[in-house]
Order: structure tokens, then C-alpha cells, then sequence
């Protein structure tokens, strides 16, 4: 039997979660509740039910799970009292404005005894999929750096997203993503993070980031958001021990240089205009292999699939809390390393 959802905040992201469920094997959509009425009126003339508060899903004995998808400053509020309602929650990201808030709500479901996740939906991207299964073959041996960006020119979305009471900037809109990816990518302790902020459209808050991590075997990576890029950077770039992977953009294949071999017989120089250089020299097929690999398949309705089988004791759940509260441990220091312009050191690593 499908379990029913009742989505908090019919937005951007909540519509998602709520067209969605009308499609899902295993959810179904009861509602939704929007503090705005002309959003409350856009789902009644879609035919979904609008409840008239989240009083009324609280009270609903039909609803499994409550889907928070509002501004990020209310998040706290609507997860608490959900999960002390003995709801399941899902979360939209960030899902706390600091760790203190989302350990109070991991305690909160802690108590209740209730499934508490957060939908860190890019899980689900092909092109992090790509670079993720190349790390995994080891077909180019270990990782050395991984830059992985998102670029764009319009600045910040003209609405909450761009106040920062209610939790805007793109260290929380977009780093979020990135961060847990990254995070993914290499699974091991951080020793320094360093991050520069930009506020170029706007002095509220960051309209960018450009972040530096290094990791405690010494590999590194650079996650960077722009929103006044008018050429954009490649979506990843990523060094290996035995070649480099680029996706130039979202629908663009994953490329591969695999070295076969590092030492040439003969070696031609480039001409620049200040001379020749053989050490930039491009390498030729004998000592070099480069190819494309296809694009992964990815459905992310398996979110919402692991979701049910974890409420039903079937599954652990895909977004476990811990890794979510590194990833606000991560962009704590970005908002301290920018505001103070010196890298974080961390001597034990976390």
C-alpha cells in the first residue's frame, strides 16, 4: 500500500514533491498547505486537496509522511512538530540554519521514534553519477583533486532566496548540493577548509562561493557557485593518478584521458609566442587513451522508494543524518573562513 504524503509549502520545490507523488509506486499525495492563498487556489485548480493549516495534517490520521518544503527559517518549526505529531519527515535543504536546530530535530525524531530525512535530491544527477563510477572502476587510479562548479549569470533568484532572515545566499542554496556531493565523492576526514564569498549583485548575502577543501590523505577539491559567470567553467574537472575526467556541462558525456603510458620516445614542442615548450606539449596515442563514457541512468523516484522501505524497516535510509550534519558542519566554516578571510584548520580532521 502506498504511504501518503501531505507537502508544507506548495513552491518551487514543493510542487515538485507534490507532481511527483502523483507519478510514485509507492507514495500518494494527500495535500499540501501553503501560507499564501493563491498558492492554496493553484493547487485546488489542479485538482489536489489544500488543507487549511498544518494543524489539519497534523490531525490527519491518513497521512504518513509531511513534506517540509518552505523558506529555510521555518524548517525547525514545521519538522519538530511534525515528528512530535508521530509524522515521518522529509526535508527540504538546508535543512537547519545551524547545528544546534538540526540537533534538536534529530532528537525530536529520535523520540518520536519516526523516520526524519532530508532530500539531498542531486544524489540523483547523472553527471555526479558519472565522475562517481569512474572513482569506483579505479579505471584511472586514485583521485588527486576534483573541481566540480555551477555557474550562471542572472544573480540570485529574485525572492526569499536573496534575504538573508530567511536563509538565502548560495553557500545554502546551491554549496549545499555541491558540499554533499563532494562529500560522496571523497569519504574522508577534512583537515582545512578555506572559502572566498562574493557579493557582486547584491550585499544581503553571497551571490557566490569558491571553496577549497583539503582532505587528510592530502587529496583535494574546489566547489564553487557563481551567479555572474558569462562564460561558464566546466561542470567537473578531475585529476587522477593515471589520467583526468571533464563534463563540460549538465547534458554533456563524462570525457576521459587515461595515460598508458609516461614517458615518450620523441617529443614534439609547442610554439608559443614567447617561445617553444615541450613541457606543455600535448600527448600523443601511443602514451594516451581518450574516450567518453555514457551517461548513467538515474531515477529519482528511488528516493522516495528508499524512504518507504526505511519507514517499514526494510531499508536503511539513503541520506543519513550524520552525513547531513557534516555537510552543516562544512558550511559553518565556509561563513567563518569568508567573513574572516583564513582557512579553518581542523587538527584531528572531522
Amino acid at each position: 500500500m502506498k504511504k501518503n504524503i501531505a507537502v508544507v509549502g506548495y513552491g518551487g520545490q514543493g510542487g515538485w514533491h507534490a507532481n511527483h507523488a502523483l507519478k510514485s509506486d509507492v507514495i500518494a499525495l494527500g495535500g499540501i498547505f501553503d501560507i499564501k492563498e493563491e498558492r492554496q487556489q493553484a493547487a485546488r485548480d489542479a485538482g489536489i486537496k489544500a488543507y487549511n493549516s498544518l494543524d489539519e495534517i497534523l490531525a490527519d490520521n491518513s497521512i504518513d509522511i509531511v513534506v517540509c518544503a518552505t523558506p529555510n527559517d521555518v524548517h525547525k518549526d514545521i519538522v519538530i512538530r511534525s515528528l512530535e505529531a508521530g509524522k515521518n519527515v522529509v526535508c527540504e535543504k538546508p535543512v537547519a540554519l545551524s547545528i544546534e536546530d538540526f540537533d534538536d530535530m534529530c532528537e525530536a525524531a529520535k523520540k518520536a521514534g519516526k523516520l526524519f530525512t532530508v532530500h539531498q535530491n542531486r544524489r540523483w544527477d547523472v553527471d555526479f553519477l558519472a565522475i562517481k563510477s569512474i572513482i569506483e572502476s579505479g579505471e584511472i587510479g586514485e583521485t588527486i583533486n576534483i573541481e566540480s562548479r555551477v555557474h550562471g549569470s542572472r544573480g540570485i533568484p529574485s525572492d526569499w532566496r536573496c534575504l538573508k532572515p530567511y536563509g538565502g545566499g548560495m553557500v545554502l542554496d546551491w554549496g549545499v548540493h555541491l558540499i554533499d556531493q563532494m562529500l560522496q565523492l571523497i569519504p574522508e576526514k577534512i583537515v582545512k577548509i578555506y572559502c572566498e564569498l562574493t557579493n557582486i549583485t547584491t550585499n544581503e548575502v553571497d551571490d557566490g562561493m569558491h571553496l577549497m577543501l583539503t582532505f587528510e590523505s592530502g587529496k583535494r577539491a574546489t566547489v564553487e557557485v557563481g551567479t555572474y559567470n558569462f562564460i561558464y567553467m566546466p561542470r567537473f574537472y578531475m585529476q587522477c593518478k593515471t589520467g583526468s575526467a571533464l563534463i563540460e556541462d549538465w547534458q554533456k558525456k563524462c570525457k576521459v584521458a587515461k595515460m598508458k603510458a609516461w614517458n615518450e620516445k620523441e617529443v614534439m614542442p609547442v610554439q608559443t609566442a614567447a617561445g617553444i615548450t615541450k613541457t606543455m606539449a600535448p600527448r600523443d596515442e601511443i602514451t594516451l587513451d581518450t574516450y567518453e563514457i555514457e551517461r548513467p541512468t538515474s531515477d529519482v523516484h528511488d528516493f522516495y522508494r528508499n524512504v518507504v522501505k526505511a519507514i517499514d524497516g526494510k531499508e536503511e535510509q539513503l541520506i543519513k543524518l550524520c552525513e547531513v550534519r557534516r555537510v552543516l558542519q562544512v558550511m559553518e566554516a565556509c561563513f567563518k573562513s569568508g567573513e574572516t578571510g583564513q582557512a579553518i584548520i581542523f587538527e584531528n580532521g572531522f
